[in-house]
């Protein structure tokens, strides 16, 4: 198969590793990005002959089209805000398509063109990172394992394993994304009820074990995607909330409270800034980045099993390769996305069309693929 990946950034970087080194079935490899340097520089890194970097404007529709064509499955590793027009061209090209999301607004508009997507053969499935993402699938897996289920409670959160002050984290995706998440509403379900609450709010404390001991969970928007919406009517409770250090949500939500985070430009000294344009270029100055990370995953599910009260627990930790230099971000986000495009080629979905992957990924196989990559679920029940 022949797969194409648009964007030569850190998930770029990953899904051409993945796609290299773990994919047997994955003959050629496209990497594309505006700038061609940067797609030679992620061919050089990966260092497969399967390879092959090219230049691409993703705003150019004719361009990315052509570029398609002869592919058997494109990820997005571009900025959101790209993924509505690359699922366009996907359809006109007739070339299966995945991305990283990032927004529930594009998202909506990708899946709403599900017809267009059946009638070209073909799979659009958005969202296929990390949380929302592998995460979702796993929702799916899970639950599949219960006679009734009452709760499905996801916590996320990538993290330096050397945290450092004043916010004990440090740049590992976009920081438009980060302050997203931040700032815009939560959907969860609530008494079998879709409803939206404030971000950085209900804060609870997890365990996990040495050294990371107790840690801060908190709301935040976007990580259940779709999932309110595949489980409505079947749960009581879903939710998603981001894991970090303890102090965290404490000190950024007193960023937010100032006034940092809002869009609204305002004038100094006779120039107009934008607060959060200002907030997100000083955390990108004053935090660290590229250091060993590690991604820890917890998804809790509640329910009836041979009419028993049952709690299942799923937990991954995941951290920096320094073998393959790639970070746990990278193989958690780009690895699942790398995963997904291939089981679209191989027409292993369990429909065509625009879905959402929890709704259209067979769990099973796609945990072993994870597994096969060291990404490994510890399960308990209680």
């Amino acid at each position: 198969m022949k797969i194409l990946i648009l964007g030569a950034g850190r998930m770029g970087l990953g899904a051409a590793y993945d796609l290299a080194h773990n994919s047997p079935d994955v003959e050629a490899i496209t990497i594309a990005d505006i700038d061609a340097e940067r797609a030679r520089a992620v061919a050089a890194t990966v260092g497969s002959t399967k390879l092959t970097p090219v230049p691409v404007d993703v705003t150019n529709a004719a361009q990315v089209v052509a570029l398609m064509r002869g592919h058997d499955a494109a990820i997005s590793c571009v900025t959101y805000f790209h993924n509505l027009q690359l699922a366009r061209a996907a359809i006109e090209a007739r070339t299966n398509f995945c991305d990283l999301g990032g927004n529930n607004s594009i998202v909506a508009a990708e899946l709403a063109l599900d017809a267009e997507a059946r009638a070209a053969d073909i799979n659009i499935i958005p969202d296929c990172g990390l949380a929302p993402g592998m995460v979702s699938v796993l929702a799916a897996h899970g639950a599949a394992r219960f006679t009734e289920l009452e709760a499905i409670h996801i916590r996320v959160g990538g993290l330096p394993q050397e945290p450092r002050p004043p916010l004990n984290y440090q740049i590992i995706f976009s920081v438009e994304g980060l302050i997203n998440e931040y700032v815009e509403r939560a959907r969860v379900i609530r008494d079998g009820q879709i409803i939206e609450i404030e971000s950085m709010t209900e804060i609870e404390a997890l365990e996990f074990p040495a050294p990371f001991g107790t840690m801060e969970a908190f709301q935040t928007s976007g990580g259940t995607s779709t999932l309110p919406d595949t489980f409505a009517g079947r749960l009581r409770e879903l939710d998603y909330k981001t894991i970090r250090y303890p102090g965290h949500c404490a000190q950024f939500k007193l960023l937010i409270d100032l006034g940092l985070c809002a869009s609204d430009a305002v004038e100094l000294d006779g120039v107009r800034v934008a607060p959060r344009r200002l907030l997100g270029e000083m955390l990108v100055r004053h935090l660290p980045a590229d250091e060993p990370d590690v991604v820890l995953i917890r998804l809790e599910f509640r329910g009836t099993l041979d009419e028993q009260q049952r709690t299942r627990r799923y937990d991954i930790i995941d951290r920096f390769d320094a073998r393959t230099g790639l970070s746990a971000m990278m193989r958690t986000t780009a690895f699942p996305a790398s995963i997904i495009a291939q089981m679209m080629a191989r027409n292993e979905t369990t429909a065509r069309g625009a879905l959402p992957q929890e709704r259209c990924i067979p769990p099973a196989p796609f945990v072993a693929a994870l597994a096969a990559r060291d990404i490994k679920i510890n399960e308990s029940s209680f």
